[in-house]
């Protein structure tokens, strides 16, 4: 059994993660159209971009998920981490336009991008249906270039120590190795 890093990783992703960001960014948004007050969409909206520029590790939802719930349930599927990227960029447009227009007073329009991404977030979290997703794979269809399969590339593409242990494993006996090996190094201890 193939498992990815978290945070070394990046072509793919534990297909629950983005669910649990989602779920995280929707109700912030959702608390912010409730409440009138615009300074809650700034909260997911630094988080998303935070986690856009420097990594997976600066996103504090998927700090949680990763280090506590991940543990605890094992890894899920893996899923392509470009469509959720792309998602995530399309979210921080929106919550750092809501965020603008609330310090504009434009309250409004704040409400609307805020109440968007909530709503969208929140329909992500709940049914795994991810708006900004099959945006990214319709504009790869639409650009000719649609989507190789990250995750099958993930596994074909084990480091080199990996790749040589199963030879290891049957070295001398002539037998290949029975079962699968579990990279144990690729995941951190």
């Amino acid at each position: 059994m193939t498992i990815a890093h978290p945070y070394r990783d990046l072509r793919v992703i534990d297909a629950r993660a983005p669910r649990f960001n989602q779920a995280v960014v929707g109700l912030l948004s959702l608390a912010g159209v409730l409440t009138g007050w615009w300074p809650l969409f700034a909260l997911p909206a630094l988080q998303l971009v935070l986690a856009l520029a420097f990594g997976r590790r600066w996103c504090l939802a998927c700090l949680l998920y990763f280090e506590v719930v991940q543990p605890r349930l094992g890894e899920g599927p893996l899923e392509d981490s470009r469509p959720v990227r792309f998602a995530n960029q399309v979210g921080a447009t929106f919550l750092t336009a809501a965020t603008l227009a609330g310090a504009l007073g434009w309250q409004p329009v704040a409400l609307a991008l805020g109440g968007t991404v909530a709503a969208l977030a929140l329909l992500a979290a709940t049914t795994g249906v991810c708006v900004g997703c099959l945006m990214f794979k319709g504009i790869s269809l639409w650009r000719g270039r649609p989507l190789a399969d990250a995750v099958e590339r993930f596994a074909a593409s084990a480091c080199a120590d990996c790749q040589a242990l199963p030879v290891r494993a049957g070295a001398g006996t002539g037998a290949s190795p029975a079962g699968r090996v579990d990279y144990g190094h690729a995941r951190p201890g």
